[in-house]
């Protein structure tokens, strides 16, 4: 291909006038602009913009007060570029530049495109060497790898949506303008596997209402998206004083968007929430997007005292008395008028998680008032056949020996040493980088609050829980750590390195997987909830440890490897595991 050149000009009447007198191309030719305020008093920012007239697209942008802040202009020229490379080129500066995180990107969401396109793949060759020309002008701060494993990257609102991500957002959209508009009530539910891209959906929503909420009518809204039809005046006016929560029970995840969001225009830091702030809140919502509403409480025993007083406090403030029967899903009902829930009913991880009967109430309930959206393409495991369909039938025990689906190139290991395999992953870590390990809760947290020493012991040496609950994945020695289950559920790794601890173990004589419940050491992971006089069983707990090695061992983009503790579950393993142990 051609090389491509790139233009640089100040952001000023006089400059763009000079400049447009000159090559052709830059005014009739299809080009990719970056507009940026580096060096202005304010929060550098940065717009990416495609055209087939670069000098009356300048000429349009220096009139309108959202670009008065710009400073300088990029035109990135190729003579063999057309409308299809020109927005794949956009979308991918605009995602890069968000997860760069040095610029805010003042982009809406609703054009980012994925399209197939002739040549694509070349043309792609030469995205990065564009990339790479941005940087060293200091566009970029951060390499491709390192932008592509941040949390600022995976957790963007500028995501390209599958067809069915960008089906339910529409349907979605679509649904709620108009209950706003008539004043009805409703709640949609999208359900879907680990991986299936639940929370990018609850977060690019968030996004994409504000941007309709905040467009002016001199924006450039890109007409090819499904979402175009949003951007018009009534619905702006519909929007106008609608108050958008996003409720996230996770406090790690939790933490993790809310950075997203300070990064992002239009949307706020604030709107992210766990489900007491919801509760306390003495404003009521319009619209709560819920991510992993399974992971949302019933009533028991909270974290400290404090949460305990608060559930009596927002029971009694909601609905008249501390009513036990009251979930954090009532409050989020109480508290709303529209409801958004991302729910995988096999993510529940403890007692005090909602129970599955409830949400596949909520399931059904969608499903009849046609408000059920189910994700079912894979985006996470790079896996050619329904890996994670495979590990729940392999953690129940189900699969048979010699019969493990093709992958293709999915790096799935079976180690008969946790030392090696500790080496494996610290040796993935330094090629791909988020490489972790992370186990079952299957040892005491001895070193909780930064206590000095271990918590485990394998094969002679010493392990450690993760020392932060908050963006663990991120955290400076982490590589030498162990992630449980709550640092890990939401996100993605490259590789993980999986523990299966002895509370869950194989019993050769039955064939069956079984729970062993001194193992388990996660105290409010497996305690009974007495304020509904319900005794945890084994047989629940089974289920819910079946659950959590579920969680770990997909959260691997690239590759899982997998050690176990019990001689004969290591045994049922890697006779399933093609290739044995490695």
């Amino acid at each position: 291909m051609t090389p491509f050149e790139i233009e640089r000009l100040d952001f000023s009447t006089h400059a763009v006038a000079q400049w447009a007198a000159g090559d052709e191309r830059r005014v009739n030719w299809p080009v990719v602009y970056v507009l940026d305020s580096a060096g202005s008093s304010r929060q550098p920012s940065v717009y990416v913009g495609e055209t087939v007239s670069a000098a009356s697209r300048m000429r349009q942008h220096l009139q309108s007060p959202s670009k008065s802040g710009f400073r300088r202009v990029r035109v990135v020229i190729d003579e063999t570029f057309n409308k299809s490379a020109c927005l794949d080129l956009e979308s991918h500066l605009i995602r890069w530049l968000a997860g760069d995180g040095h610029f805010i990107v003042l982009n809406g969401n609703e054009g980012i495109i994925d399209a197939r396109y002739y040549a694509r793949e070349q043309y792609r060759k030469n995205f990065r060497e564009i990339f790479e020309e941005l940087r060293s002008e200091g566009i970029f701060q951060r390499s491709i790898p390192e932008i592509e494993n941040s949390d600022l990257f995976k957790l963007s609102p500028f995501k390209v949506l599958t067809r069915e991500q960008a089906i339910a957002v529409e349907h979605i959209v679509e649904s709620l303008l108009q209950d706003l508009a008539t004043g009805n009530t409703s709640t949609s539910v999208i359900q879907g596997n680990p991986g299936t891209g639940k929370t990018i959906v609850a977060i690019y929503l968030v996004k994409l209402l504000a941007d309709i909420r905040d467009y002016q009518d001199t924006d450039e809204i890109e007409q090819d998206s499904l979402f175009s039809e949003f951007f018009v005046p009534e619905n702006r006016e519909l929007l106008k004083t609608a108050r958008i929560g996003l409720v996230v029970p996770q406090q790690s995840l939790r933490e993790s968007i809310k950075r997203v969001f300070k990064k992002t225009p239009r949307v706020s830091a604030d709107q992210v929430l766990n489900p007491f702030d919801v509760g306390k809140s003495s404003t009521p919502f319009d619209l709560l997007i819920v991510d992993e509403t399974h992971r949302l409480n019933q009533r028991a025993n909270q974290s400290s005292g404090m949460r305990n007083r608060d559930f009596t406090e927002i029971n009694r403030t909601l609905f008249g008395a501390d009513d036990y029967s009251k979930t954090q899903l009532d409050w989020i009902r109480a508290q709303s008028t529209h409801q958004v829930l991302l729910i995988d009913e096999r993510q529940a991880v403890r007692p005090a998680d909602l129970p599955r009967e409830v949400l596949l109430s909520e399931i059904s309930g969608a499903e009849r008032n046609h408000r059920h959206f189910p994700l079912a393409l894979q985006m996470r495991v790079r896996a050619d056949a329904d890996y994670v369909g495979f590990i729940r039938e392999l953690l129940r025990g189900e699969v048979v020996p010699g019969s493990m689906p093709d992958l293709g190139k999915y790096d799935l290991r079976f180690f008969s040493s946790v030392l090696e395999m500790r080496d494996a992953i610290r040796d993935r870590e330094l090629v791909t980088g988020l490489s972790r390990l992370v186990a079952g809760f299957a040892w005491d947290w001895r070193t909780r609050n930064n206590q000095p020493g271990f918590d485990f012991e394998l094969e002679g040496a010493e392990f450690t829980w993760n020392r932060t609950d908050k963006d663990w994945i991120n955290s400076p020695g982490s590589i030498d750590e162990v992630g449980s289950i709550h640092t890990v559920q939401g996100y993605d790794l490259n590789y993980a390195g999986v523990i299966i601890g002895p509370d869950l173990r194989y019993d050769p004589a039955s064939h069956r997987v079984v729970f062993d419940r001194p193992s388990y050491r996660d105290r409010k992971g497996k305690e009974n909830l007495s304020k509904l006089g319900k005794t945890t069983t084994d047989e629940e707990l089974l289920a819910l440890i079946q659950n959590i090695y579920g969680v770990l061992l997909t959260r691997g983009v690239l590759g899982t490897f997998i050690y176990v503790c019990d001689p004969h579950l290591r045994e049922y393993i890697a006779s399933v595991v093609d290739g044995g142990a490695a």
